[in-house]
């Protein structure tokens, strides 16, 4: 597995035609300015719009109240602040092998 950076400021649309483009096993997004529930979602609607089977990946500040409602949403894991190393690489090998079976 490898990993691609988009850079900062990337809309659901980029982030989505990147992936599918780069044939990408997950999608992780970092979530620092409080718009994981209008960006998140949004990604997992057009991932799934192109039947792209891609699993999303969300780290950051998130509330507690919004974990539910991002999984919900279809986000595969939501990852906290403080999230070890190894934490993250586990989600993230979950979440492949998740959409994989």
């Amino acid at each position: 597995m490898e990993v691609i950076y988009t850079g900062l400021r990337q809309t659901p649309e980029m982030v989505c035609a990147t992936a599918i483009d780069e044939d990408v096993d997950v999608i992780g997004l970092s979530m620092l300015s409080g718009g994981h529930m209008a960006l998140a979602p949004r990604v997992v609607k057009l991932l799934a719009d192109q039947d792209a089977g891609i699993p999303v990946v969300v780290g950051g500040i998130i509330p507690e109240q919004d974990v539910p409602k991002l999984l919900e949403a279809g986000v595969a894991c939501v990852l906290h602040p403080g999230a070890s190393a190894e934490e993250v690489a586990n989600a993230v090998a979950q979440a492949a092998a998740d959409a994989v079976t």
